[in-house]
């Protein structure tokens, strides 16, 4: 699948790299208990480290505020889903199991603490570009509402807009049904394309393991 990083978004945000996995042959479900298990202690430790601090003091959450602000959105009224996942757990909202696909993805969107999305490769048409939104470009988010992506960062297919660090579409949602699929994670600008590399294949080596089947990884930058 072709994947590329929009001109103007690469000047707008110097260093803006992404980790994309393509998975084949997949089997999604009901999360084992070893993930739920995980997921559950987790956020638990998550919430003793920083009941005392404020979650946009966190390094990685604050730098992807500020991607946002970069691209013409107010971090405070659109908050990137690290920063809604932190802030659930911080409220011990804990996240509930859905199923092994969203529930590891959550797993390591709050380990690396930066947006990561998953999607039903089989949903998507055509090359994929991660770009701005345009202004009469809005979908169905998995917030059951249609949102606007003006200006937000969003990745495209020929259909048009499908996922965002903000929120994603339910257009190309993962389900139970899913066997194929492609996860970016949108990783820190400040980090290197091996520190990138590393956290991609890390992430792709425990979803193999839950969900069998095959996965390549690809730093595009």
């Amino acid at each position: 699948m072709e994947i590329n990083i929009s001109p103007e978004l690469s000047t707008l945000i110097p260093h803006f790299k992404i980790g994309v996995i393509t998975y084949h042959d997949i089997q999604v479900g009901k999360s084992p208990q070893m993930v739920k298990g995980r997921l559950q202690l987790f956020q638990e430790s998550l919430y003793f480290d920083y009941e005392d601090k404020k979650v946009t003091e966190i390094e990685a959450i604050q730098e992807w505020r500020q991607i946002f602000k970069a691209c013409g959105k107010d971090p405070n009224r659109y908050r990137h889903s690290a920063e809604a996942l932190f802030r659930r757990v911080i409220k011990q909202n804990y996240l509930q199991s859905v199923h092994s696909a969203i529930d590891l993805n959550n797993f390591f969107s709050l380990k690396y603490q930066v947006p990561i999305g998953i999607y039903d490769a089989d949903k998507l048409s055509g090359p994929v570009q991660i770009r701005l939104g345009e202004e009469n470009e809005s979908y169905i988010g998995l917030n059951g509402r249609e949102n606007s992506v003006h200006r937000l960062l969003v990745a495209a297919d020929e259909a048009g807009p499908f996922g965002s660090p903000f929120v994603d579409s339910e257009r190309t949602a993962v389900t139970e049904e899913t066997v194929n699929a492609l996860q970016i994670v949108f990783h820190r600008p400040s980090i290197t394309v091996e520190e990138a590399e590393e956290m991609t294949v890390s992430l792709k080596d425990m979803f193999l393991q839950v969900h069998g089947g095959t996965g390549e990884v690809r730093i595009i930058d």
